[in-house]
């Protein structure tokens, strides 16, 4: 795709859509205030649906594939419940990477809600403390959204590029040059600088394990520590694992 003559590798940002479900007016204003406050703090697009019942608009929103989705969702309406409507997103629509948001007057519903399994960020009840817990809920969602939609964003010899964090297999400084190898699951691309600069570029599924790599510990199928070789799921391998980084690449790898 070209843009003011650079061209631009990857999807770049994915739109944030939050879904909110409120049949009282002046709370679905006050939900849509508090996501405006909270997003003022993200260079992100990002678009509000507002709507009072989960009739058919609401469903057309809930099926269309408009990237990622936060849904703020009221247990009880005049025409539907957000039980039912968390149920129908995970289970008809097969959605399980959109955010769900319980929100209610009726905290006697909490219980029922967590036990249908629906993979809820919260359960939120309305007269305590709303807002504070809104942002709470918000911050959970917006860590999700990074570790799925994260890109590394440079110039380099006059084309922009902007790489999804996800699809990096690893970063490799090239010998006696200023630059580095970025191999990724589509291809190799180039970015100046030292491996430490790129580094700070990134976020912690990225890890350090020797003074000439970095590797996306997300995209490593396994690791033998004692032949000291990272095997990644696209079955590149590298021995590149530096003596006293072995333990900590082990533990990084289980996940400890």
């Amino acid at each position: 795709m070209e843009n003011y003559g650079k061209i631009i590798i990857g999807a770049g940002e994915i739109m944030i859509n939050f879904i909110v479900c409120e049949d009282v007016k002046e709370l679905a204003n006050k939900y849509k205030k508090e996501i405006d406050k909270f997003m003022m703090n993200y260079d992100i697009d990002y678009k509000c649906y507002i709507f009072k019942d989960y009739g058919k608009a609401w469903e057309t929103i809930a099926k269309k594939e408009i990237g990622f989705k936060i849904y703020l969702l009221d247990i009880v309406t005049k025409n539907g419940s957000g039980l039912d409507a968390a149920r129908l997103i995970r289970e008809e629509y097969d959605d399980w990477s959109s955010m769900i948001i319980m929100i209610t007057s009726y905290p006697e519903y909490k219980y029922e809600a967590l036990g249908k399994r629906l993979m809820l960020v919260d359960f939120i009840n309305k007269l305590d403390n709303s807002e504070e817990k809104l942002k709470d809920a918000f911050s959970i969602c917006m860590k999700n959204y990074d570790k799925k939609y994260k890109s590394l964003k440079y110039t380099y010899k006059n084309t922009a590029y902007n790489i999804e964090f996800k699809s990096i297999i690893f970063i490799e400084k090239e010998p006696d040059s200023k630059r580095c190898l970025i191999q990724t699951d589509h291809g190799k691309f180039y970015i100046q600088g030292s491996l430490n600069e790129v580094l700070k570029k990134l976020d912690t599924r990225f890890f350090k394990c020797h003074r000439s790599l970095i590797v996306n510990l997300n995209q490593i199928e396994r690791y033998n520590q004692k032949e000291n070789i990272i095997y990644f799921k696209n079955e590149i391998e590298t021995i590149l694992i530096a003596r006293n980084k072995k333990k900590e690449l082990m533990e990084r790898v289980r996940g400890i």
